[in-house]
């Protein structure tokens, strides 16, 4: 069986002198998904791939909740870290067995859950999916939108539908938000509805993922400026690398609104990420992902530059790090976006004090 995770001394050298200390001894990764292989169909097409990148199944064909488990203990040795699960996307007829086994884990271990929606779903369906499976809210995709929506169209509104958000509101539920579009975070349309929600739904509680997916400095534009005054929504710095976007994000919105979160499992990949002309690109090892020629978001190294990669998950902790000490966060700040943040967000869900 091979190993779940070739732990290098360039890993324990970079994870000792860089993160180790810095890092909390307690954390909270908001962003992780939980599946098992034998749940999807072999060869069967998930729900919307065209629209979806694909490189991140190069990483991992499952993540069963033992795997989460084992990850951190080797990856992030000394710490004790819990995750909010939820699925990854589903295929055309599996989405009831693959919230039931994050539904199982979460009762299992006690971890918080989040039900992956169905934009289908009514209101009614979505409240007692929720409920049912003791789940602190949704997490949804925009490959789930109506087939018909041309994918450079697609808008929030099509995968978390108004109805839905009426009933996360209503209970205060976590969205956990993955926005579309090709503008990322700076297209107008999404920066318009996400100042909607908040002004429409004050009590869900919003988590923006990846910074709205500005992985590159050209995907923020005016952004920050315009929610420079929402007081609300919160932020997950998860499957991002950009230590410049993490900076403008903290003197935007403080530290009390940012999230730590991984997107594990694909964060165990070994890699650095670059940028090309307004696009992200994965630097890998020659040879450990397959043939990645066809992939615009990978491209690889050998030699003395492939032996010094590390994690993308240590890559995503340094440059927060890096904007961090920019910034001049405090230990407590470090505190808030890593643990406490999170703890609020999960606690208020759940209807806690």
């Amino acid at each position: 069986m091979a190993k779940l995770v070739d732990i290098r001394d360039v890993d324990r050298q970079f994870y000792e002198s860089r993160l180790r200390d810095w890092l909390p001894d307690e954390i909270v990764d908001i962003h992780t998904h939980v599946w098992r292989d034998a749940d999807y169909r072999p060869g069967a097409p998930a729900r919307g791939q065209e629209r979806a990148v694909t490189w991140p199944q190069r990483v991992a064909r499952d993540n069963p909740i033992e795997d989460l488990q084992e990850t951190y203990r080797l990856m992030l040795p000394g710490k004790r870290v819990t995750p909010l699960i939820f699925p990854m996307i589903p295929q055309e007829d599996n989405l009831e067995q693959v919230n039931a086994y994050v539904a199982e884990c979460s009762r299992r271990t006690g971890f918080p859950a989040l039900v992956f929606s169905d934009p289908a779903w009514s209101a009614a369906q979505l409240e007692e999916s929720v409920i049912a499976g003791g789940y602190v809210g949704a997490k949804s995709y925009l490959s789930l939108a109506p087939a018909h929506i041309p994918a450079s169209e697609i808008r929030i509104y099509d995968f978390f539908t108004r109805h839905q958000l009426e009933v996360h509101d209503r209970h205060g539920w976590i969205v956990m938000l993955h926005l579309p579009r090709a503008g990322r975070l700076k297209d107008p349309v999404n920066l318009a509805q996400l100042l909607e929600i908040e002004r429409d739904y004050p009590n869900l509680r919003l988590i923006v993922a990846h910074v709205g997916r500005a992985y590159c400095d050209e995907d923020v534009g005016n952004a920050f400026e315009i929610l420079a005054d929402t007081r609300r929504m919160h932020f997950d710095i998860s499957a991002n690398t950009n230590d410049a976007v993490f900076e403008q994000l903290l003197r935007c919105v403080g530290p009390k609104r940012v999230l730590f979160g991984s997107d594990m499992p694909i964060l165990r990949m070994r890699m650095q990420r670059i940028t090309r002309e307004g696009r992200y690109v994965n630097v890998v090892p020659k040879g450990l992902y397959g043939d990645v020629s066809d992939d615009k978001n990978m491209a690889e190294v050998d030699g003395t530059e492939a032996e010094a990669l590390t994690f993308f998950l240590y890559e995503e902790l340094n440059a927060f790090r890096q904007a961090s000490e920019r910034v001049g966060l405090t230990e407590a700040d470090i505190a808030d976006v890593f643990l406490h943040n999170a703890r609020r967000l999960i606690s208020g869900a759940r209807g806690q004090p």
